[in-house]
């Protein structure tokens, strides 16, 4: 394997850093099978509790595809470069830990699809966000799918039919990011962010992100019904009746994830 992305582990956080500065972080195939290989083992570590995504360098967050390389390439066998990516994509929107995305750069094309694939996104104020694939022919489709569940429609329709640029502050109004911070404080309030994570209960986390993913698409009445029967069974957990003892209290939890 290559070094198109690293990975390392501190204070119970896994940080992937997309590597590829050179080529402007662009994705390779070789990426995705290492965003896999990583996965399995933030998933796999107990220690872990939250995963980061980041980018090395300061000029891009990551420029989507490597057009010049065999990631767009649909003549070869076997499931395409397209095919994998759009399987990585839907494996980090299931990813069973919370995932925090830090954009301190601009971030384009298929790497508006990884951006967006996380469940927070922090972005210095210095990021842009475009769906330039227009321009050389090519429609925005697999990042058009989560644009569409960020933003309204039509500002989805206007990014993917002309790639307009959308700035970090307009990103937040529309919810395109969680939050944009000016450069010299995103580490902090990324740090800040998962620390604060990092504390919760991490069978909290995940039993309510599996039941958030699931609920999404349903009716309200639907959604109402499912989620109730999903605190049901979260109020029994060991960690659930630590937290609620701990408030009463007047102390902090501490959570086992059971």
């Amino acid at each position: 394997m290559s070094n198109h992305l690293l990975f390392a582990v501190e204070n119970h956080v896994a940080t992937l850093t997309i590597n590829r500065p050179e080529r402007r972080n662009a994705i390779s195939l070789e990426m995705i099978s290492l965003f896999h290989h990583h996965l399995d083992q933030a998933q796999a570590d107990p220690t872990i509790k939250v995963l980061c995504l980041s980018a090395a360098g300061s000029h891009v967050f990551c420029a989507g595809a490597d057009l010049g390389a065999e990631l767009l390439d649909a003549e070869k066998t076997g499931p395409s470069g397209p095919e994998k990516y759009a399987a990585l994509l839907k494996r980090m929107l299931v990813f069973p830990k919370p995932t925090v995305a830090k954009v301190n750069a601009p971030c384009l094309a298929g790497g508006l699809g990884l951006m967006l694939a996380c469940d927070i996104i922090i972005a210095s104020e210095a990021a842009f966000f475009q769906t330039p694939e227009i321009n050389v022919g090519i429609f925005p489709y697999m990042v058009g799918a989560l644009l569409a569940q960020n933003v309204p429609w039509k500002t989805t329709l206007d990014m993917a039919l002309t790639g307009k640029k959308i700035a970090a502050q307009e990103a937040e109004r529309l919810g395109l990011v969680s939050r944009c911070v000016k450069p010299e404080q995103l580490d902090q309030e990324v740090d800040k962010v998962l620390t604060g994570l990092c504390q919760k209960s991490p069978l909290g986390l995940k039993m309510g992100k599996e039941a958030f993913m699931h609920m999404k698409e349903m009716p309200v009445n639907e959604g109402l019904d499912y989620l109730c029967q999903a605190l049901l069974s979260a109020v029994k957990t060991k960690d659930a009746r630590e937290g609620m003892l701990a408030f009463l209290q007047k102390r902090s939890p501490k959570f086992t994830g059971e």
